[in-house]
């Protein structure tokens, strides 16, 4: 039985952010009420209703709280690029057809695909694409979002050459799939929904299309500047990192969240586990060895964005050192705060501990050169209730084969270390960097992984909130774009601390804090859609995460001592 709430008359009311409200009848489309909307900047692409991000074609079904999503914004942007997306899809389906579009990963302000095929596509074929997309903008066609039938999904995927989606169709228990399409239009093209869309592809006018390595860049604006598309920064470590770990993914046949939840419905996924844990660890042996072989390193600094598993990264440094002969000790710069009568404040006068200058520099560069003169020296503390740096007669002194570990965000920035010899350091840069997609088309964002992470970890250990840790994430963002990505290029190595069954075992732990969020709260908008995300992975239980996996440092249970 089908149930429909709607008012005594059905009619809803709509209540808009600047206070006005109106009564208009049930399942009226986002784009029908667009005047009713206080005028901004910039053009609107979207709506929120309660908080949640809906395409302007959506009906609004009950009486709801409207938002308008203006381009120029984080939301906006969000819906622009996966608008974008869906256009490149259907014009390499036109151009491609026996060729499938994949996805790769994020590089900058662009997104890497290629084409699943021997030869990499040419110049000449980007530039086709390109003349295609801009077709499709010029003709300004209405995107539409509607329900088909599970059987008809299928057929579709199936005909579009789109195996990966139709077979993630065999872990969703719905006998409908909600896609998005052209309305009234000659392309034949669907796709599976994953978010909000523009209404129409008249808006998209902003992009551009350029060859890289085998396969090219799908480039956009920023959320600050949506007139142009963003300059261009190659990040040639963090692409061959990426690269290597998609090679990796095809090599084990595990490389969209598909193929996962195969794994996980065989019973299969205990060794998978195994074998994750296993190249991860290989790969920080390597490290290890690079480390061995410059010969004269005294001190290994380990940065990284929020959550990418830096202490027990750490741990796991520490581990493979001793293994080959050295014995290492650790150094906190959390210790090395300056205090609050002398920490800086942010724009909003709130203390800014990420700032380089909250850190005493001065006295950690000479703590760090008494120490590689052999020198005893004695080690501040930190009590982060006062405020205050204190000492409790703790003495560090570095034997021959002692070497320092040094984790904390601005690791790779030389101003925190300007009286350490450059071959005495070793920089290493964390991401979380996971290979999968949901699907050919569709992503997983790292930022997303990592705030999942830290939404987890902050519920377990630091008594948060979901709701608490989305509303600062964007401060965090902030924060690594100014002190941590600027300076990825500059490491000696990179180590991906992404394992590619974390997702479906944080899954278990994130769900029940992300459906606390409430619709009255703004905080609901990501929560939504980070719950859309989980959706997409079948859980697996954490009994079986090693002890010594960087997914403990999140969940607990581990075996290192934080």
């Amino acid at each position: 039985m089908c149930v429909i709430i709607l008012g005594m008359d059905n009619t809803i009311t709509l209540t808009f952010s600047d206070g006005k409200k109106i009564e208009i009848s049930a399942r009226i489309r986002g784009k029908d009420i667009l005047q009713n909307l206080p005028k901004k900047d910039g053009e609107l692409i979207a709506l929120k209703v309660n908080n949640k991000v809906v395409s302007l074609c959506r009906p609004i079904r009950v009486s709801s709280r409207i938002q308008g999503v203006y381009l120029a914004s984080k939301d906006g942007a969000y819906v622009y690029r996966r608008s974008l997306s869906f256009i490149l899809a259907a014009a390499a389906h036109k151009l491609f057809p026996k060729d499938r579009l994949l996805i790769g990963h994020s590089l900058g302000y662009s997104y890497y695909y290629t084409l699943d095929r021997e030869k990499p596509i040419t110049k000449d074929e980007i530039a086709a694409l390109k003349t295609e997309m801009l077709r499709i903008v010029e003709k300004n066609l209405t995107i539409s979002t509607k329900h088909i039938s599970y059987e008809e999904a299928v057929e579709q995927f199936q005909k579009l050459n789109m195996p990966e989606t139709a077979k993630q169709l065999q872990f969703r228990c719905s006998d409908y799939v909600l896609v998005n399409s052209f309305e009234g239009a000659e392309e034949d093209f669907c796709d599976i929904y994953f978010g909000s869309l523009v209404d129409s592809t008249g808006i998209l006018k902003v992009f551009d299309l350029m060859q890289y390595d085998e396969g090219f860049l799908l480039r956009f604006p920023t959320a600050e500047n949506p007139s142009e598309v963003a300059p261009f920064e190659d990040l040639p470590k963090i692409f061959d990192i990426f690269k290597r770990y998609k090679k990796w993914g095809q090599l084990v046949h595990v490389t969209s969240a598909a193929s996962l939840n195969e794994i996980v419905s065989r019973k299969k996924i205990n060794d998978f586990i195994d074998i994750c844990e296993t190249y991860q660890m290989q790969n920080y042996a390597e490290v290890a060895k690079m480390i061995h072989d410059r010969g004269n390193v005294k001190v290994v600094l380990i940065a990284g964005p929020s959550s990418s598993g830096k202490t027990t990264s750490a741990f796991k440094m520490a581990l493979q050192l001793r293994a080959i002969g050295y014995t290492p000790k650790t150094l906190s710069l959390d210790s090395y705060y300056v205090g609050r009568d002398r920490n800086p404040k942010d724009e909003n006068g709130n203390y800014d501990y990420e700032c380089l200058e909250a850190l005493d520099v001065e006295l950690l560069n000479k703590n760090l050169v008494d120490l590689f003169d052999g020198k005893e020296v004695e080690m501040p503390s930190y009590n982060f209730d006062l405020g205050q740096r204190y000492y409790t007669g703790e003495t560090m002194k570095l034997d021959p084969t002692d070497i320092l570990i040094v984790e904390g965000i601005h690791g790779l920035n030389d101003k925190l270390t300007p009286l350490v010899k450059p071959e005495y350091k070793f920089k290493i840069y964390l991401s979380a960097l996971t290979q999968l997609n949901f699907d050919d088309h569709n992503r997983v964002p790292t930022s997303d992984n990592r705030l999942i992470r830290r939404i987890v970890r902050d519920a377990n250990f630091r008594g948060k909130s979901a709701a608490g840790t989305i509303a600062m994430w964007d401060s965090v963002q902030r924060g690594e774009r100014l002190h941590i990505f600027p300076f990825q290029n500059s490491a000696d190595a990179v180590l991906n601390t992404a394992l590619d069954y974390e997702i479906p075992v944080l899954k278990i732990y994130a769900e029940p804090k992300l459906r606390a969020v409430k619709p009255t709260e703004p905080e609901y908008t990501e929560a939504c859609r980070l719950l859309n995300f989980l959706s997409h992975f079948n859980a697996i239980s954490s009994d079986y995460v090693p002890k010594q996996s960087i997914v403990r440092e999140f969940i607990g249970g581990s075996s290192f001592k934080y």
